[in-house]
């Protein structure tokens, strides 16, 4: 059963999105509003500490991809940096992937590494693979960590907070040339060479405050940082008035139409696979724990399914043995064809005591819409870059 934390994380969200009502949520909302202000002020001295070069930006020798946003969540992100890493791998660059493992849990036992003179490596960062084996699962990865894994062969992901420490590892164990730094905006210790930014274009500024009151975790005035601008989740309409908005703070940046697009079902415990129209006409419970899950659900509606029951839970969210399987009795009851997840959640799903109805993730694909020629441009740039030289030394005040 969900805790009390979890109740009230729920709620804090529900009051965030203005979807809470009565005086408790209002005058919650007044609060986190003059909360914002003090965010603000913290986020422009940062900003100000590593522009000043005042706080330390360590350089690697080696080439630094971020994909990251100016909103907490809900942008896509994990499938761009799938695409970007395959793309990357198959034109020849060893990538690894450097995250920070979002909720994942502290590991039972310390993992063993032995470098090339069969000495132990001290100071770890968490192994979810090494480009050919995956170490961890979910629980210790990270949900959105064990499913690039899963996903990408030949790309290493490695799990820290401190990515520093993450990239040496790559670059002196695993001999990685090309770095990418996931949800690495606001990760300003190490030096990007490329920022990709997104841009959901169906939230673009989230709730257009600041944390905690909203969901942008910096103003809009720091997308002039970025290198290229990502526009996701566009379903195929034009985006002429979003980028008009997005030129008046970054005139220079190249800028990248894409669709999350549903590829296929495929059923969690067994790898069955079905085709989208596998959905039309089905009358579907959909269960999810992600920023946005309103975007999943339109998706699974526009393939024709019925969507009869929608249970959201917080972002990364652990479920719980007896709540799934309370929720798969009631989907049973209804009289349900098939329970729809997502394929980040699913990695999270334990296996409900009675398989009564049941239970697929959608997967989803990248597809670019407008500005292939500014990604192969892209891609091209990163993949011209000579294998470097590490410096004498690994970190460089800028």
């Amino acid at each position: 059963m969900k805790s009390r934390m979890d109740e009230f994380a729920e709620w804090g969200t529900e009051v965030v999105f203005g979807r809470a009502k009565g005086f408790r949520a209002w005058m919650m909302r007044c609060a986190l509003r003059v909360a914002s202000f003090g965010f603000y002020a913290l986020v422009k001295t940062r900003l100000f500490l590593f522009r000043r070069r005042i706080k330390t930006v360590h350089y690697l020798g080696t080439f630094v991809v971020s994909v990251g946003n100016i909103t907490a969540g809900g942008t896509g992100k994990t499938p761009v940096v799938e695409l970007l890493s395959r793309t990357l791998a198959e034109r020849g660059r060893k990538c690894a992937i450097l995250t920070r493992g979002y909720k994942s849990e502290d590991l039972d036992e310390p993992q063993v590494w032995l470098d090339a003179k069969g000495k132990k490596v001290k100071n770890l960062p968490k192994i979810a693979s090494d480009g050919e084996t995956r170490y961890l699962g979910p629980l210790h990865a990270g949900d959105e960590p064990f499913m690039l894994a899963r996903n990408l062969d030949g790309v290493a992901v490695l799990v820290d907070k401190d990515r520093v420490k993450s990239g040496i590892f790559a670059i002196e164990q695993l001999g990685r040339n090309t770095l990418i730094l996931d949800d690495g905006m606001q990760y300003l210790k190490l030096r990007h060479e490329i920022d990709i930014v997104l841009v959901d274009c169906g939230f673009p500024f989230g709730t257009g405050s600041l944390l905690p009151r909203g969901t942008m975790r910096e103003p809009r005035s720091s997308l002039k940082r970025a290198s290229y601008i990502i526009l996701t989740k566009s379903g195929g309409r034009p985006q002429d008035e979003l980028i008009s908005t997005i030129r008046r703070y970054n005139n220079v940046a190249d800028i990248i139409v894409t669709n999350h697009a549903p590829a296929y079902l495929e059923n969690i415990f067994t790898g069955e696979r079905r085709p989208l129209d596998f959905l039309n006409g089905k009358y579907v419970a959909c269960l999810s724990g992600i920023a946005r899950p309103e975007s999943f659900e339109n998706l699974v509606e526009a393939q024709g399914a019925h969507v009869e029951i929608r249970r959201r839970y917080p972002d990364h969210y652990w479920f719980d043995q007896e709540e799934l399987d309370a929720f798969v009795e009631r989907c049973a009851d209804r009289a349900l064809d098939l329970i729809v997840t997502t394929e980040k959640d699913a990695v999270r799903f334990l296996r409900p005591g009675e398989m009564e109805v049941p239970i697929f993730f959608l997967r989803i694909q990248i597809e670019i819409e407008q500005g292939q020629e500014n990604w192969n441009r892209m891609i091209d740039r990163i993949c011209a870059i000579a294998e470097p030289k590490p410096a004498p030394q690994w970190s460089d005040v800028l």
